[in-house]
């Protein structure tokens, strides 16, 4: 047993080196998607693979590290030498979906594994039919690149150059694919470091014993957080568009929430079979989609760690599209996990009306430009558009923002133009588009891209073109999202959520956020908000009297108190009854 001060200082320690392995991933990464966008991870594990400090990145690879890391552990047992560091991308075998590759490096102390050093990089390209190897269209695992099972990468300090060479004989930007692995090696050479001073400090016992306190302790504030909520049973339903290949059919996700004491149940029992397009998820992604959705609303933030999903049963029937089963596509399984947080939202906004905020924009939307130059040397621009989070019951929703599951940056409008042959024409805010209500949703946000090169292959995954995000108690949808060919000239073209598509020299490509869902009467909301908004641009005069009843004039906008309240009057008469549960979109 260890006093409570120094298991506290042991928590910081080893949540530091996490953090400085994310860190160290930042600055030496090749890519934009790592460098720019931080679509990585980093963690350390104990020697059973058991997920003890995740340092500062995706909430989305929270339940992820762990699963890979054991399927690493079932196929080589006690095969682990020093020097030995492991790769594995397989979504069948412990993975996500394939650019997403894992590196893992045992960690030793007297002469026995201590610990495990744990990235997960976004890489830019892993071979498959399109480039960036995460299309929407796919039919299969098998089109989508190249699958890395559980393999060491490095045996006892020696490269294996058989792997190397398979790695980049598939990619089509190698340089790039082994920079951002080195650069996953150097955050584990961080952790060795660190874990190395720890291990000085305490003693290898001892940092095994502080390990396990560390997730007890993660345990016990999960389980007393839990204690605090009342029980109940509640589901919720929400809609995918389509796949890209069934268009136009729904795909139900079902969202069934059982609180009991100190443990809850996540099940998405009632979701669709696995579909044709590659939006399927794996387990791990559904059960970390699961696992963020309940921790947003309990009221300690406990470090991330095995602890946590002791109390927390994820239920997730194989052959569904929140568990896949082998061929099933998965690149684009990000869709299906984002909008899977705002499924389970529903749920618990029936049992918790005043801890959750209304649907946000779906999830960012993916986006990737990738072709040839003259010479036919290989550019890939990969994109993740984060967009804007739900009204939420004490304030409006967060314009601009990421997703809470994917905690990415945005992609800086003058490297885009500096690395690739695009020019990115505007990176706005829409008005009007967040759902009206007492508080509002986020804005959405516009992008748009002129192609330079003569021509490259285009593919978007996106969604919530037909299933607006929804309003929580009598607060509004937000906008649907739209993609535009050629906007503002006489061949615009409105196009499909999802595309892949060629996209030539000239052509002109636009895509629109979804905005966030509102929470509350957009009747109820404050003049004083109203105000800014119209002052800032965010809403419109003749949408501030349409969805707010609030009338205004001139620049900047003044509002006349008197006349808002004859409109606001007449509107609360005319308007129906406004629902006390959560809205519901239909099919």
């Amino acid at each position: 047993m260890h006093d409570a001060i120094t298991e506290e200082l042991f928590r910081n320690a080893i949540s530091a080196i996490g953090d400085e392995m994310v860190l160290t991933i930042y600055r030496t990464a090749y890519s934009g998607v790592l460098k720019n966008i931080m679509d990585y991870s980093a963690a350390l594990c104990d020697g059973q693979g058991r997920l003890v400090a995740q340092g500062l990145s995706l909430p989305g690879h929270l339940c992820s590290i762990p699963v890979a890391l054991q399927a690493v552990l079932k196929a080589y047992g006690d095969d682990v030498a020093e020097g030995d560091i492991f790769i594995n991308n397989d979504p069948y075998d412990g993975g996500m979906h394939l650019p997403d590759i894992f590196i893992f490096k045992p960690l030793f102390a007297e002469g026995k594994v201590i610990a495990y050093a744990a990235t997960i990089c976004h890489h830019t390209d892993v071979g498959g039919r399109v480039p960036g190897s995460n299309a929407s269209d796919s039919l299969e695992i098998y089109a989508e690149g190249l699958r890395i099972p559980p393999l060491k990468l490095y045996e006892k300090g020696r490269p294996n150059p058989t792997l190397f060479r398979m790695i980049e004989r598939n990619v089509r930007l190698p340089g790039r694919v082994f920079g951002d692995i080195r650069s996953q090696l150097a955050a584990c050479e961080i952790a060795a470091r660190g874990m190395a001073d720890l291990v000085g400090r305490y003693g290898a016992d001892g940092v095994r014993s502080l390990m396990v306190a560390m997730m007890d302790y993660s345990e016990r504030l999960t389980r007393q957080c839990l204690l605090e909520l009342p029980d109940g049973e509640a589901t919720f339903t929400d809609w995918i568009d389509d796949d890209q290949i069934d268009v136009g059919v729904p795909i139900p996700l079902v969202c069934t929430i059982r609180k009991r004491g100190d443990t809850m149940e996540v099940d998405w029992t009632g979701s669709a079979p696995q579909v044709k397009g590659s939006i399927n998820n794996t387990l791990s992604y559904t059960a970390a989609m699961s696992f963020t959705a309940v921790k947003s609303v309990l009221s300690v933030n406990m470090p991330n760690n095995d602890g946590v999903f002791r109390p927390i049963k994820v239920i997730a029937p194989p052959g569904t599209i929140t568990h896949g089963k082998l061929p099933a596509a998965c690149a684009a399984r990000g869709l299906t996990g984002f909008r899977g947080v705002d499924c389970a939202f529903g749920a618990l906004a029936k049992l918790y009306p005043d801890r959750v905020f209304a649907s946000s924009d779906g999830g960012n939307t993916g986006l990737t430009i990738g072709g040839y130059d003259k010479e036919l040397n290989p550019f890939i621009y990969v994109d993740f558009i984060s967009g804007a989070w739900g009204g939420r019951p004490w304030a409006d929703g967060l314009d601009g923002n990421t997703c809470m599951f994917a905690n990415m940056a945005s992609f800086s409008v003058e490297v885009i133009e500096a690395e690739n042959p695009l020019e990115v024409l505007d990176y706005e805010f829409v008005p009007d588009t967040g759902g009206a209500g007492k508080f509002r949703g986020g804005m959405s946000q516009r992008k748009t891209w002129r192609m330079l090169a003569d021509e490259g292959v285009l593919q978007v995954r996106a969604d919530r073109q037909t299933h607006r995000p929804y309003g929580l108690y009598g607060g509004g949808p937000g906008a649907p999202g739209l993609n535009v060919m050629n906007p503002g000239t006489a061949s615009e073209t409105k196009l499909h959520a999802k595309i892949t598509m060629t996209l030539r020299k000239g052509e002109v490509f636009r895509h629109e956020l979804p905005g966030a869902g509102a929470w509350g009467p957009a009747l109820e909301r404050d003049l004083a908000l109203v105000a800014r908004d119209l002052r800032d641009g965010l809403v419109t005069i003749e949408a501030a009297a349409r969805d707010y009843g609030v009338v205004a004039s001139g620049d900047p906008p003044a509002i006349d108190e008197s006349a808002t309240e004859v409109l606001r009057a007449r509107l609360k008469a005319e308007r129906p009854p406004l629902p006390d549960v959560a809205w519901e979109p239909a099919a």
